[in-house]
């Protein structure tokens, strides 16, 4: 957007609803692919890689000229966010193996907590006192969600272990969208969703090679579900929440993830009959309030 086309007030806060909604297929699509055989590490690098691959041409047409004019700092900056970004979904998408649906996607947005905490002690954004409530009313809702998943027995294999992965996977999230706004501001969107997600795949590629994981060979279908790993939750989902941080701050894009456990356990419960109790219930509820009071706590601010 220029300063003659501004871009409506609202539009960022439906742009983010379109990416939390294709956000919520992620989790549901990365089991399919673990379902076909492929491993975690390589459903994560073929997410991001193909991701990276349909954009190529966009990033190249529409930002040459930035793309050509990265200094040492912007590719310092694309080289952290593309690395968190790819420990992102490493331990995210193996957390799938360990634990339900529902915990690990409640886990791993717990961002708002980890994000405002990062931005009032590095740049002293102080978040306004709707947004805090709207903080404190949704993660009351994940920790509603994960301990009547808990007590449900729906923990998975291994909880402990799949809960950790997720919440580390929290942590890389919320580094990589404080790094990628540093390198999103002054730079088009093409240029900088195709070095994000394209470093971030280098990485995980590297990742593959290192643990011996391979990332062909395997059958059709198994790429067909990375693909709609990549144009749906990446490209449509992602790249939204990349597209909003440049009018929201990214303490609101981060509390507006935490709507994904709740499209999620949903779509868990319709492929996977992976049901849910009536505390899980209500933490929805209290999850989508919290959205709310921080979108207009961002809206005042």
């Amino acid at each position: 957007m220029n300063s003659t086309s501004p871009s409506p007030r609202w539009l960022p806060f439906v742009v983010l609803g379109v990416g939390l909604l294709a956000v919520s297929f992620g989790a549901i699509l990365a089991r399919f692919a673990q379902g076909h055989g492929l491993p975690s590490l390589a459903v994560a690098a073929l997410r991001l890689g193909l991701a990276a691959l349909i954009v190529t041409p966009i990033a190249w047409w529409r930002s040459r000229q930035a793309l050509r004019a990265l200094d040492r700092r912007r590719m310092a900056l694309a080289a952290g966010a593309g690395f968190f970004l790819a420990l992102h979904f490493a331990t995210w998408i193996s957390s799938l193996e360990y634990t339900s649906v529902a915990s690990s996607t409640a886990l791993v947005t717990t961002n708002p907590v980890w994000i405002s905490l990062a931005s009032l002690a590095l740049f002293g954004e102080r978040p306004s006192r709707l947004t805090v409530a709207g903080i404190a009313v949704s993660l009351s809702g994940s920790a509603l969600i994960f301990w009547s998943d808990g007590r449900a027995g729906a923990g998975g294999s291994n909880a402990l272990l799949g809960n950790a992965l997720a919440l580390a996977g929290s942590w890389c999230f919320s580094a990589y969208l404080l790094v990628g706004r540093r390198l999103r501001a002054g730079m088009p969107l093409p240029a900088y969703v195709w070095l994000a997600y394209g470093v971030a795949a280098l990485f995980l590629l590297l990742a593959c090679r290192a643990g011996g994981v391979a990332v062909t060979g395997y059958e059709a279908p198994a790429y067909l579900v990375a693909l709609a790993l990549a144009l749906a939750p990446q490209l449509l989902g992602h790249t939204a929440y990349n597209w909003s941080l440049r009018y929201v701050s990214p303490t609101f894009v981060a509390v507006v993830t935490l709507g994904e456990p709740v499209g999620s356990a949903f779509l868990a419960w319709l492929f996977f009959g992976e049901s849910f109790a009536p505390l899980q219930a209500a933490g929805f509820v209290l999850l989508l309030a919290g959205i709310y009071l921080a979108a207009v706590g961002e809206m005042r601010r």
